[in-house]
């Protein structure tokens, strides 16, 4: 039941609309199975969890997708270090 509860979410994940809504889904899954079988099942340990792995995952996913230019994967944001302005480029491939 709880793997199928998992393929669920994760596909859910799929369709939130920004990367700090995806990143809130994934780590919210991650954080409810780890809560979970770091207490031995225990549902308070999976919602607690739940509750932590979505707080940091949204913020990953904030953090990503503010690199990105209009949410485009291809262009990121810089700022100069000696003037501060910023500026749109291509990001690096990798």
């Amino acid at each position: 039941m709880l793997k199928i509860l998992v393929v669920a979410a994760a596909a859910l994940s799929l369709t939130a609309c920004t990367a700090s809504q995806q990143g809130a889904t994934v780590g919210g899954v991650g954080g409810a199975v780890v809560g979970s079988a770091i207490t031995g099942g225990s549902a308070a340990g999976a919602i607690v969890g739940a509750g932590i792995g979505a707080i940091a995952g949204a913020a990953a996913g904030d953090a990503l997708q503010s690199r990105n230019y209009n949410g485009n994967p291809n262009q990121c944001v810089y700022r100069n270090p000696r003037t501060g302005v910023q500026y749109v480029a291509a990001c690096p491939r990798g």
